[in-house]
């Protein structure tokens, strides 16, 4: 079975040993995602564009590893705030309303920045 390592460029990817993505036939796994900014500068202040931002990522991975969205079969959402899930969810719905991926909602006591206050992980099957 082929095997593809798809990168973010990430600073965290080398000192972890991890991939954004990782393809492995019809399969793709994409990495707990947080709202890293490609410029390197502040998330979104708000957890609707976090959520944005990490989609953007998620989908990026996936395009790369010749994924669509379509594909997606699984989410798992990660939050610091229970009371985020609305603005997260419309997030998350914009981009999957139509495709309604088995999904999680997990409310955290902390991610690895604290300015982050959400992180999203995504499944795909290659039909």
């Amino acid at each position: 079975m082929t095997r593809l390592l798809v990168s973010s460029r990430s600073p965290y990817e080398p000192v972890a040993g991890f991939s954004r993505a990782v393809r492995a036939g019809r399969h793709v796994s994409v990495a707990g995602t947080a709202p890293v900014m490609a410029d390197g500068g502040d998330p979104p202040a708000d957890a609707y564009g976090q959520a944005r931002r990490c989609l953007e990522i998620i989908l990026g991975a996936l395009a790369e590893a010749g994924a669509r969205p379509q594909d997606v079969v699984r989410t798992r959402m990660f939050a610091t705030s229970a009371g985020d899930w609305p603005e997260i969810a419309r997030a998350h719905g914009e981009v999957f309303a139509a495709v309604r991926p088995a999904s999680t909602f997990v409310v955290v006591a902390g991610l690895l920045d604290p300015r982050w206050r959400v992180e999203l992980e995504a499944d795909a099957f290659i039909a």
